[in-house]
């Protein structure tokens, strides 16, 4: 098997910029307040088995319920749409449920706020660019940056201050609303188009 270094290198930037673990950080926090716990290690497992899935089985996935891609990036949309407001008004649209601790580590974190309908999308798109071996590795080192933000949160909150991280709450809640406005705005006209 040949290493391309410089394809790695080109992948992991991508996924690094798409994933943007930093950015979710007050989304993370805010979460883990919810949950009074975050399981970093399952996270991670989980959007880590979601995103290596897709890249080797992600159209047949998609193919097998009936699914375009768009369609799946929409829904994806949908949920950062809730999560953003959450962020931005300063109130609770998922109720955190007793019976369920722990979920949060899975949805909405894992999927969508980690491996979600951008990254799974970009995957596939990488696909056509880029061997699967430099993708695989890719995601694997973009796995482990998220095991450490998610390892080291409560110490970045501690650091932050609860008034630095109630402004970078709103500012990063209106960045993912944009974020979900353009994936939805995109893939809302592919949809429309075969529709018609």
């Amino acid at each position: 098997m040949y290493i391309d270094w410089k394809e790695i290198l080109s992948v992991t930037l991508i996924l690094f910029s798409i994933i943007d673990i930093v950015g979710s950080l007050p989304i993370i926090i805010d979460l883990r307040k919810k949950e009074g716990h975050i399981h970093s290690l399952r996270a991670t497992l989980v959007s880590a088995i979601i995103m290596v899935s897709f890249l080797f089985v992600g159209n047949s996935i998609l193919q097998l319920f009936g699914l375009d891609v768009a369609s799946f990036a929409m829904a994806g949309a949908i949920v950062l749409f809730f999560i953003a407001f959450e962020m931005i008004l300063g109130i609770t649209l998922f109720k955190s449920d007793p019976n369920t601790k722990g979920v949060g580590s899975i949805v909405p974190l894992a999927f969508p706020l980690i491996a979600g309908a951008g990254t799974l999308t970009t995957i596939l798109s990488l696909r056509a660019i880029y061997q699967e071996e430099s993708i695989l590795i890719g995601i694997i080192i973009n796995s482990f940056i998220v095991f450490v933000v998610l390892k080291s949160s409560t110490w970045l909150e501690n650091k932050i201050g609860p008034s630095g991280f109630a402004v970078i709450r709103r500012v990063f809640g209106i960045i993912l609303l944009s974020i979900a406005v353009k994936i939805f705005k995109e893939n809302i006209i592919q949809v429309i188009s075969v529709l018609r």
